[in-house]
């Protein structure tokens, strides 16, 4: 006769524990990522890279991202000619709901991207992070620093006042001086549209759609070689790593604050904006990023503004093939930081030159 044992109660010890069904949200999440990827910004990031100067690339990233909100916003009041240009600012900012706000923040957005982009490279440059195998990197970031230069100076010219028209002015100058090279700068290219237009063409798309390809393929190299080890940390010494999306919260709890400090900015220290220009004058000096070339047009000529430009941005992108050495800490590297050394305190000299004697223009 077979006789039957009793089923252990469910929660008796013999009973095994079911997992619990995730929650709705957690459902939402995963379906999500295993559609998109998401999951795969997790990867590991050790802990030097957490602070704030290993954040400012993150934090130049916040900028872009400013910029590209009030500019899409600014554009739909802006008119891209001669003839209305300046007129269009000036009502943007005197008739446009939060468009004076808009304004002084894209302004004050375009000048911290550009700090933070020299910044982080300076970092960069300290930390050796650029050597083998990040050289390719270091020269995508220079592109893009490059890129943010070209976007101040474009934005400067369009809003088509008298700086900005000098800009320009001085602008086709250079373009002569290459000659073919530098046909899309002037109004030779076509007759059919005007320079300003072609000019905020560059500013609202190529300019930032470039920076964006650039940012892309930046950050997948980030995410192939990780973020470069600290020279100042021996190896034996591992850090434990963290993932990627916390190095996110952090640095989009430091972009909270920058995003505060640019609005306090752009509402207490608004941009000025000058009348319709007027040709044949010269009485306006440029935002202070371009001051350590400009004047080198009253020393050397118009030529050399083209010479300085060139020459200095040469070097930044030449930097990786320059400094081979296996060093990485800055101590060891005498001759390349004698000479980063000395070619920034020449670039911040001619700047302060600017400041103190040339108040107001030419």
């Amino acid at each position: 006769m077979t006789t039957h044992r009793p089923e252990p109660a469910a929660d008796g010890p013999d009973s095994k524990a079911q997992p619990s069904r995730p929650g709705r949200f957690r459902r939402a999440v995963d379906a999500i990522d295993e559609r998109m990827g998401i999951k795969a910004l997790a990867y590991p990031v050790p802990e030097h890279a957490n602070n704030l100067t290993w954040s400012l690339g993150g934090l130049t990233l916040v900028s872009f991202v400013t910029l590209l909100v009030t500019g899409v916003y600014m554009a739909q009041f802006y008119s891209p000619t001669a003839e209305n240009a300046n007129q269009s600012v000036r009502a943007l900012v005197t008739h446009v709901w939060l468009g004076g706000f808009a304004r002084g923040l894209h302004y004050w957005a375009a000048q911290a991207m550009f700090v933070l982009a020299l910044l982080h490279l300076l970092r960069v440059f300290l930390h050796a992070s650029f050597k083998k195998p990040r050289e390719g990197n270091w020269i995508i970031g220079s592109a893009m620093f490059l890129l943010t230069f070209l976007a101040v100076f474009t934005g400067t010219v369009i809003k088509w006042d008298q700086e900005g028209y000098e800009a320009l002015a001085h602008n086709l100058d250079v373009a002569k001086l290459l000659g073919g090279f530098g046909i899309w700068f002037t109004p030779k290219l076509t007759n059919h549209v005007p320079i300003v237009e072609r000019l905020y063409t560059a500013h609202a798309v190529i300019v930032p759609g470039l920076i964006l390809l650039l940012f892309v393929w930046h950050a997948l190299l980030v995410k192939r070689h990780q973020i470069s080890p600290h020279p100042g940390i021996p190896v034996p010494e591992e850090e434990v790593p963290e993932p990627f999306t916390a190095h996110l919260k952090r640095v989009g709890a430091f972009g909270l604050v920058l995003l505060g400090v640019l609005s306090l900015l752009a509402v207490l220290l608004p941009p000025a904006l000058g009348p319709t220009p007027v040709a044949g004058i010269e009485i306006t000096r440029p935002l202070w990023m371009f001051w350590w070339f400009f004047p080198m047009e009253e020393w050397f000529g118009v030529a050399s503004i083209a010479y300085v430009i060139a020459g200095v941005f040469g070097l930044i992108f030449l930097v990786p093939f320059l400094d081979r050495s296996p060093r990485r800490l800055w101590r060891e590297r005498k001759i390349a930081m004698a000479c980063a050394t000395v070619l920034l305190l020449t670039l911040i000299a001619v700047t302060v030159e600017v400041w103190v004697n040339n108040p107001k223009g030419h």
